[in-house]
């Protein structure tokens, strides 16, 4: 089959998922604003495409979002009858639809299938929107409206699909009736064999003091540090738990920017309001004991999870990220916030401990209950692992059903 992969930041969701199927032989291209230039990744032939210089104009702030997604949608248009003109005509098209570049393909290709990878449908009401009371809406009467805007992008892309996938229950189940009904859950799968448990493994890294299974680790990793991943109740709780503890080594990832949700005041960040908001109840003696080590490789950030006696992990009912599923892969202990979407993974008292997102004190009671109970630790960190081997690991599991819905997809199943 000739596949099209359609990614601003290809490969994304498709890291495994491309060169499976370009390994199994099928012509396999990805247009994507990732690259400069043509170049081969695995397989897979990725093109750039350009976004076009545009005078500034006024809009209205509700039309940003689907402007931006508009014109992501028209260069990947003109990218794609260029390839149309050079002979390539995809059998199927698997497209991120969320920054808009998928929404005229079906002008250039009308035959072709279209898959779409499902992540989040924007949902107005709580705890969707409003979960914390802490970072209000501007104005609570208009956000359901900007919400309803935001998701036209979506209701634009429901028509031209054939199939969607979604990686968790949780994501498939935000999206309306008119769309549910064709979505797949499907992870995108857990390389078990590489996020695996070593009690030999030692933790290096600049900013930190060599770590192993003898050190007593605390573990807080985001992409970025901001309040929709609970960074704000983790270092509320900060002052407490190094009282407690005074031999654990609290290490902390995840970058100054926003990812998600509300940003800070103009020449701010979230990570250091909160530093400067903890950081007078914390003495220097402890404050050492503290480290703020940015964005990591991935091999270090698996050292580091094989290392860490308790994992935190607290997030807002959002997208569920890949970190707790890998910590859970490398037999760490969980302590992760009652939310819907990490219920979908954490049982708690089997596979790990949960707590009211809020709580700052119930947090720290259950990670010192957890530092003193090796037995319980064992027992949490070797269920979560088989866990993610029966039912999320790459190879056995979620790859093959992603094959499964692609040759689905191809049969007009």
């Amino acid at each position: 089959m000739n596949i099209l992969f359609i990614h601003q930041n290809f490969p994304g969701q498709y890291k495994h998922l491309a060169p499976r199927l370009a390994q199994m032989g099928h012509r396999c291209v990805a247009l994507t604003l990732r690259v400069k230039k043509p170049g081969t990744w695995q397989g897979v032939r990725m093109l750039p495409y350009a976004l076009p210089k545009r005078a500034g104009q006024q809009l209205h702030p509700w039309l940003v979002d689907l402007d931006s997604k508009v014109t992501r949608g028209h260069a990947c248009f003109l990218a794609a009858r260029k390839l149309a003109e050079l002979g390539f005509t995809p059998d199927i098209i698997l497209a991120h639809p969320g920054w808009g570049e998928s929404m005229f393909l079906r002008d250039v290709w009308p035959e072709a299938k279209l898959g779409l990878y499902c992540e989040l449908y924007h949902l107005a009401e709580f705890p969707h929107m409003s979960f914390d009371p802490e970072f209000p809406a501007v104005d609570p009467d208009t956000q359901p409206l900007r919400i309803r805007m935001k998701n036209l992008n979506n209701h634009i892309h429901f028509p031209l699909a054939d199939a969607g996938i979604s990686p968790t229950q949780y994501q498939a189940d935000t999206f309306p009736a008119e769309f549910r009904d064709k979505i797949t859950v499907s992870h995108d799968g857990i390389d078990t064999a590489l996020a695996r448990p070593d009690p030999d493994a030692r933790f290096e890294h600049a900013g930190a003091p060599t770590l192993d299974q003898g050190d007593e680790v605390i573990t807080f990793v985001n992409r970025n540090l901001e309040p929709y991943r609970g960074y704000h109740v983790f270092m509320r709780a900060l002052p407490r738990l190094l009282r407690e503890r005074p031999a654990a080594q609290v290490v902390i990832l995840g970058g100054d920017e926003v990812s998600y949700g509300t940003p800070p005041p103009k020449g701010q960040t979230w990570k250091q309001i909160f530093i400067d908001e903890v950081r007078p109840q914390i003495p220097d003696a402890d404050w050492a004991r503290v480290h703020f080590l940015g964005r990591i490789p991935y091999d270090a950030f698996l050292r580091l999870t094989q290392v860490s006696r308790v994992h935190v992990y607290l997030t807002y009912p959002f997208v569920l990220s890949w970190s707790l599923m890998e910590a859970m892969s490398c037999e760490a202990a969980i302590i992760a916030s009652d939310t819907a979407p990490v219920r979908e993974v954490i049982r708690d008292g089997e596979t790990g401990r949960l707590v009211d997102f809020f709580d700052g004190d119930a947090l720290v009671g259950r990670v010192c209950e957890l530092l003193d109970d090796s037995d319980q630790r064992r027992a949490l960190g070797s269920a979560a692992r088989r866990h993610m081997v029966e039912n999320y690991d790459l190879q056995t599991i979620c790859l093959p059903r992603q094959l499964d819905w692609v040759n689905r997809l191809a049969g007009g199943g």
